[in-house]
């Protein structure tokens, strides 16, 4: 079953119509950090500091109205309660806002992972960068996400690759998508010593033993790219030594995938960039982009930015605000939640402690986090759901996933929003203006440690380095006109036409 052509064949049905590490230069970063209009920066504050376990307190992060926050203490006259990775970080300072009018080299636009990525990668190579975000750093999804990390480009695994390019292009994209991406992360962490609670290898766990063809499928197609990182194993070993739960019937064990703590890692990178003289400016909202006089000037409410080289767009589902055109995605809201100590070793639930996918068409993923809590996510929904309704749905997966837990509750939910494409894989796009404008979006729900490559990817292009994200950009979408407003009929209608085949012929893989 082809995910693409269900959600494309759903949406014509439906009306919608085509909805089918070199240091920089030091006399630049002495120039930058001497600078009268840059903020005063106490670096030691910035690099993120993990706590024991997590603390209950209110959130310091500025939330887009649709989504929200949840913590089983907290009263509905309370401020916003911190999410679980923010009540787990030592309190962060806000940059303030632009104090005027600017002028730099380059001006990324959103503080998540990728614009930080971008922006860090940049500074390295001796760029003058300006970050601007219009809440705080790590309110949007690059805080808010399950933190898992998977190989890929979007949904696009190593099959589908394969599918779609020559081979010598698929496997040059599969090494960008997967070990280049992960090892990335791995080096910056190390480059600026930082924690993020980093842990090693993935599982996919399969639903129906049919689903266990697709699984073998996309290891061959690993294999046949050299990648040698992932084996296939039967249901007894899965439960005996991966997750004890008896509703698998075996999995594919990745070594090269793993898991983060996402607003550590960008906390991180912001810190990197900081270090490097990097300016970072947030409650700083972008009005529009436009060319003027071989520069690009960004608008914000607080003055103008004038660029002399780029601009990047790190702003995930609201990139449509700032491009002319039909948008090539659809937005979602999905959900987390991280449950209290758990009253038995967690390790008695997942022995190997690695984390884990499922291939429902709904899927569930889950994690052990510090002292003893489980972390798990799902659902994609067109609006946004209630506290309650994401609570309930979450607490009935994990007692399907572990009915041997005999007291199930949850401490913290929230929601977050995501975009996708119709062929699943990202949009990266670069403008043919003399001051091009950078884009990246469309991540589906997977992209934590590919986001940080692409930001390096955008830097090197910028710098003339290779083209890899050329090889990005090549990748065609179709476009939906008016996706943001269709998405609480049609996410609701393809999930259900979806639905209906899963229920017909469960052996056929086919996730949202």
């Amino acid at each position: 079953m082809n995910r693409r052509d269900f959600i494309s064949t759903t949406a014509t049905l439906a009306g919608v119509g085509v909805l089918s590490s070199v240091l920089p230069n030091l006399s630049l970063l002495a120039r930058t950090l001497t600078m009268a209009d840059a903020p005063a920066v106490n670096f030691d504050k910035l690099r993120p500091t993990l706590l024991e376990d997590a603390q209950h307190r209110a959130s310091r992060l500025g939330l887009d109205p649709r989504i929200w926050n949840w913590h089983k203490d907290a009263a509905a006259a309370d401020a916003m309660p911190a999410n679980y990775y923010e009540a787990s970080l030592a309190d962060w300072s806000a940059f303030g806002s632009l104090p005027g009018d600017q002028n730099c080299e380059v001006v990324v636009i959103g503080g998540g992972l990728l614009g930080a990525s971008t922006a860090l990668h940049l500074a390295e190579a001796g760029v003058d960068v300006i970050l601007v975000e219009k809440d705080n750093i790590g309110s949007g999804a690059s805080g808010r996400n399950g933190g898992q990390m998977t190989p890929g480009l979007a949904r696009w695994e190593a099959e589908t690759i394969l599918e779609k390019l020559s081979f010598d292009e698929a496997k040059r994209l599969w090494r960008f998508a997967s070990v280049e991406a992960m090892n990335l992360v791995d080096e910056l962490r190390e480059r600026y010593s930082f924690e993020c609670d980093r842990k090693y290898g993935h599982i996919t766990v399969a639903v129906h033993a049919g689903h266990m063809g697709p699984l073998v499928a996309n290891a061959d197609a690993r294999r046949q790219m050299g990648d040698t990182a992932m084996k296939v194993i039967g249901p007894h070993e899965l439960q005996e030594e991966y997750v004890r739960s008896g509703i698998y019937h075996g999995a594919n064990i990745d070594s090269i995938g793993g898991q983060v703590q996402p607003l550590a890692l960008l906390r991180g990178l912001v810190y990197g960039f900081a270090r490097l003289g990097g300016r970072i400016y947030d409650s700083t909202k972008v009005k529009g982009i436009r060319q003027d006089a071989g520069s690009t000037v960004v608008e914000t409410e607080r003055g103008t930015i004038r660029a002399s080289k780029a601009v990047v767009l790190g702003v995930h589902v609201s990139t449509g605000e700032f491009i002319s055109g039909p948008s090539t995605t659809v937005p979602f809201f999905t959900y987390v939640a991280v449950t209290p100590p758990l009253p038995v070793d967690v390790k008695e639930l997942i022995p190997s402690d690695l984390p884990v996918y499922d291939t429902q068409l709904q899927v569930d993923y889950y994690r052990a986090v510090r002292n003893n809590r489980l972390l798990f996510g799902g659902q994609g929904t067109g609006n946004s759901w209630s506290p309650r309704d994401v609570n309930n749905y979450l607490l009935e997966r994990i007692r399907t996933v572990f009915p041997q837990l005999e007291k199930n509750e949850l401490e913290y939910s929230w929601g977050g929003i995501s975009d996708l494409t119709l062929n699943g894989a990202l949009d990266a796009r670069k403008s043919g203006d003399s001051v091009p404008v950078y884009m990246v979006h469309g991540w589906s729900g997977h992209g934590v440690a590919q986001t940080v490559r692409i930001g390096k990817a955008i830097s090197d292009d910028l710098t003339g380095c290779n083209d890899d994200f050329t090889m990005l950009t090549r990748i065609d979408h179709t476009s939906i006109p008016l996706g943001s407003y269709f998405s609480p009929v049609v996410i609701p209608l393809v999930k259900g036409v979806l639905g209906v085949v899963s229920t017909f012929n469960p052996a056929e893989m086919v996730s949202f």
